[in-house]
């Protein structure tokens, strides 16, 4: 414990502690993503469309939770709240979806790469566009406890 608190603050010195726990989880959305995917894909012979679909959703869910949990500590204290923050996520994820869609389509219809690369360099896009949108315009005005206890207003 004492490797994680050292690291944790380290990296909160250096103002990258968000950066790098959006990272971890983004890379555990992915990895939801990808085996959505290829199990549409592979496994139930769907096409690229609603293939990408489901693994979209699947990544969707998870990552909402992940975020207003781990990564953005965001406190909704109505269902009213928690209404308009994911709606916000779900419209900005609609836009990242688009993102996906539209490379996805383009590397593999246009430029003919396989679905597995294809995929890996749509969500390196996806990834960062959804920290921004996330950071910028969902989960907004949070306050944040510290390793050390202390409550750090964010925005």
């Amino acid at each position: 414990m004492k490797l994680y608190t050292r690291f944790r603050n380290e990296l909160e010195k250096r103002k990258l502690w968000e950066v790098f726990i959006y990272l971890f989880f983004g890379g555990l959305t992915t990895v939801v993503n990808f085996i959505a995917f290829f199990i549409a894909r592979d496994l139930l012979h769907l096409s690229l469309v609603p293939s990408n679909t489901i693994s979209w959703l699947a990544a969707v869910l998870f990552a909402f939770v992940t975020n207003k949990i781990w990564v953005f500590h965001s406190r909704t204290e109505t269902a009213g709240e928690l209404a308009v923050e994911f709606g916000k996520f779900i419209f900005y994820r609609l836009l990242s979806y688009a993102i996906d869609m539209g490379m996805m389509l383009l590397l593999v219809n246009i430029v003919h790469l396989n679905d597995f690369w294809a995929k890996m360099i749509t969500q390196i896009f996806v990834v960062v566009a959804n920290y921004l949108f996330s950071k910028l315009f969902i989960f907004k005005g949070r306050t944040e406890t510290n390793v050390n206890g202390v409550k750090d207003e964010k925005r």
